[in-house]
């Protein structure tokens, strides 16, 4: 791990002044390790930029709709969100372009972080794996194509199409049965099966609880919940399916007119540069965008880390999920969840 920078020396690399309490930048963030967060990146950045965040969570649904109601004057300054999320504010006018001349980490990220959703109207600042866990006791898999076998039968569990583990579970559910850029097939595949699947769930620590009692012995999960299976006392492994695993990124966005674009690059830069990107990953939050962290052995294990990883991964393109959502959901709903 690269030696963290003293808060003086970053102070002297962002160029700020500590004087505290007149200057508030106001972020929107997803709920989760907001302790973590805080003593990783908050409470630092507080000290160099001599200013105070206010944090507000939340779903994206609600996230999204505090960005539009206020859009005449925003509340919000920055937020980071999924990319079809993102492009969705695009579409509507709600985020501005980011100039990256303002990010001095912005050369030190993977290529597909730089501008994910087009137009420079986002930044990744974290990728995700998604794959099958499973009991290694129990079943073998090799594909992800088994999910619908007659083995898991019964003992099964698929996330819903409206999660974002849904439709990446369509995407590879179809590489495997040669479907691949329509989902509608998939779709009607599962409803043929539906009676097969446990459960269609929409958090995956519903999930952890049904593989903990062995009523689901195989489903798909995000990379950033591996710690609640691996640590469970029993036989759970990570899928490396034929067809790869799915994967996506989560990324800053920029209101559009906030009048505190100074701060709120300030503030993006410092997520992503070297020092606070490692720190996130070794407190095992986020996986790095930044290709120059260095994690330790076990950091690694449990996040979605690596150029060879993050280059493999199959992401579906923001538009496609932004443009076919709809029809997915009113297909799955009529064949699926009758």
């Amino acid at each position: 791990m690269k030696t963290t920078l003293s808060l003086l020396a970053l102070a002297s690399a962002f160029g700020t002044a500590a004087h505290a309490g007149d200057k508030t930048l106001t972020i929107s963030v997803y709920s989760f390790a907001q302790d973590e967060y805080k003593e990783a990146l908050y409470d630092p950045f507080e000290a160099i930029c001599g200013c105070d965040l206010v944090v507000e969570t939340g779903n994206s649904v609600e996230r999204m709709a505090k960005i539009e109601a206020n859009a005449a004057d925003p509340v919000i300054d920055m937020a980071v969100i999924s990319t079809q999320d993102a492009l969705a504010l695009a579409r509507k006018d709600l985020i501005q372009p980011l100039d990256s001349a303002k990010l001095s980490n912005f050369d030190k990220l993977y290529d597909s972080a730089k501008d994910p959703i087009g137009d420079h109207m986002a930044v990744g600042y974290t990728f995700y794996a998604s794959s099958i866990v499973y009991r290694s006791d129990l079943v073998d898999i090799q594909s992800w194509g088994d999910l619908l076998g007659e083995e898991l039968a019964g003992q099964v569990a698929l996330p819903n199409i409206t999660t974002t583990q849904g439709p990446l579970t369509l995407m590879m559910l179809g590489k495997a049965m040669g479907k691949e850029g329509d989902l509608a097939p998939v779709i009607s595949e599962i409803g043929a099966h539906s009676d097969d699947i446990v459960t269609f769930f929409s958090r995956s620590s519903e999930l952890v609880q049904l593989m903990n009692q062995q009523e689901v012995i195989a489903a798909p999960v995000g990379r950033f919940a591996w710690g609640s299976f691996k640590d469970a006392g029993l036989p759970f492994a990570w899928a490396e399916p034929e067809e790869g695993q799915a994967g996506g990124m989560n990324v800053m966005v920029m209101t559009k007119g906030n009048g505190n674009e100074d701060l709120a690059y300030q503030f993006m830069d410092y997520w992503l540069s070297t020092e606070v990107q490692t720190k996130i990953g070794e407190m095992l939050i986020d996986s790095p965008a930044n290709k120059e962290v260095e994690l330790s052995a076990e950091a690694a294990e449990n996040l979605t880390y690596g150029a060879d990883v993050i280059e493999a991964l199959n992401i579906m393109p923001a538009a496609e999920v932004l443009d076919k959502r709809e029809g997915w959901v009113e297909q799955w709903n009529a064949e699926v969840i009758q």
